[in-house]
């Protein structure tokens, strides 16, 4: 998936947080209810004033809005962690065993 459709998938899921549609958040914004549907569904994007206006609804730095990790493919995050965890140091490791272990109970 390009960054371009996480950053909407991102902008969907912090819309879907603060609760509000995508007509309210077009008004707010002051744009197009088809402009967020674009945006949402990756098809488009924005300037510099929406993403600050973004950022200021959702209550979250403009980096934030970038941040989209954890909606990468289950794959590819399986990969990046198997990676991080066979170059973990002792300490690390089992620091990291401890956290899995804990949430996965």
């Amino acid at each position: 998936m390009d960054n371009l459709h996480l950053f909407g998938k991102r902008i969907k899921e912090l819309r879907k947080q603060k609760g509000i549609t995508q007509e309210r958040l077009a008004e707010i914004v002051e744009l197009d209810a088809k402009q967020i549907g674009n945006i949402e569904t990756g098809s488009g994007f924005t300037t510099m004033n929406t993403l600050e206006k973004f950022a200021k609804i959702f209550e979250v730095d403009i980096s934030e809005l970038f941040t989209f990790e954890h909606q990468k493919p289950r794959e590819e995050i399986i990969s990046k962690l198997i990676h991080q965890i066979q170059n973990a140091d002792d300490k690390d490791l089992k620091i990291i065993s401890k956290i899995i272990n804990s949430i996965l109970k």
